[in-house]
């Protein structure tokens, strides 16, 4: 429990020397606590050397005055070229890479979302992920606008509820009014974000489901075994950074992945673009599943 007060007394700290002055109620909200314990903190950061300054229009922060300030300055601010050098260093790693990940979660304790934004995510979609994450804090239904679905090649307005997002803000998740199912939305997909006046109203039904290594959500968790060559490892671990924890070596300078997914259709899109490479070891479905989608792709072309 201490430990984890003096984290929280650290982020508080770290948030209020950002430069943003920030109300009460915002501190309160940001880390989930009650006036009291808001009070109670202030006073401690003050006891231990902190200037903060008796608030003006509500505002409270730390102020440039306060010992150590000059440290903490120089830590929580990127000159124009740190911020460059910084941002085309964090969109060179895989958007599916955890080290990535457990970086934007850093930075986002540091920063308000509109002062990383262009840092964290690409500029081109940081707007619309911005308004995400305002909705989803509010708890509002919101409306994509030319969401273009890869299951039907079709492009129209989705009213979802937003409620989380999966690595790297890569997609949300969202309970679907229409279908009256949670589904991931991929935040490059959708023109505009539109949020609303309207509240959630099926919160009780807000869950996420299981990703596979292949970025494949679904209920099921399949076991599945397959034998590979070391081009086709290497490739699997270019294309999808999260299966090389999934692969060990095997004999004959061959791969074994073992994980389990979602469904076929990730790692059967995987298995047929190096078919000479890769054997399916288990399960008999997941032969099956190959074999129908050569015969299919077959008789399409005759």
């Amino acid at each position: 429990m201490e430990h984890e007060k003096l984290q929280q007394l650290l982020e508080m700290l770290l948030y209020m020397s950002s430069g943003i002055k920030h109300t009460k109620a915002e501190i309160m909200n940001r880390f989930n606590i009650k006036e009291r314990t808001f009070y109670r903190d202030m006073e401690t950061l003050r006891t231990v050397g902190f200037i903060i300054p008796r608030p003006k229009n509500s505002h409270y922060y730390i102020d440039q005055e306060s010992p150590y300030f000059r440290e903490i300055d120089q830590l929580l601010h990127f000159s124009k070229e740190e911020a460059y050098i910084l941002q085309k260093a964090i969109h060179s790693i895989d958007d599916q890479n955890i080290l990535k990940q457990n970086l934007v979660k850093k930075l986002y304790a540091l920063y308000d979302f509109n002062r990383v934004a262009d840092t964290i995510v690409k500029p081109e979609n940081s707007e619309n992920v911005h308004y995400l994450m305002n909705a989803i804090k509010d708890k509002k239904r919101v409306i994509l606008h030319n969401y273009q679905s890869a299951n039907s090649d079709k492009v129209s307005n989705r009213l979802v509820e937003p409620f989380d997002f999966t690595t790297n803000y890569i997609a949300t998740w969202a309970y679907d009014v229409e279908s009256g199912t949670c589904k991931t939305f991929r935040n490059t997909r959708l023109s505009s974000v539109e949020v609303l006046n309207d509240d959630w109203e099926n919160e009780s039904q807000h869950s996420t489901l299981p990703i596979d290594v292949f970025r494949m959500s679904s209920k099921k968790q399949i076991p599945v075994e397959v034998r590979m060559s070391l081009r086709a490892s290497d490739l699997l671990k270019e294309e999808y950074p999260m299966a090389g924890q999934y692969i060990k070596p095997d004999k004959n300078n061959l791969f074994l992945l073992k994980t389990e997914v979602c469904g076929f259709e990730g790692v059967g899109r995987f298995v047929l673009g190096l078919i000479e490479e890769v054997e399916i070891l288990s399960p008999p479905q997941l032969l099956d599943f190959i074999k129908n989608k050569i015969k299919k792709s077959s008789t399409d072309i005759i």
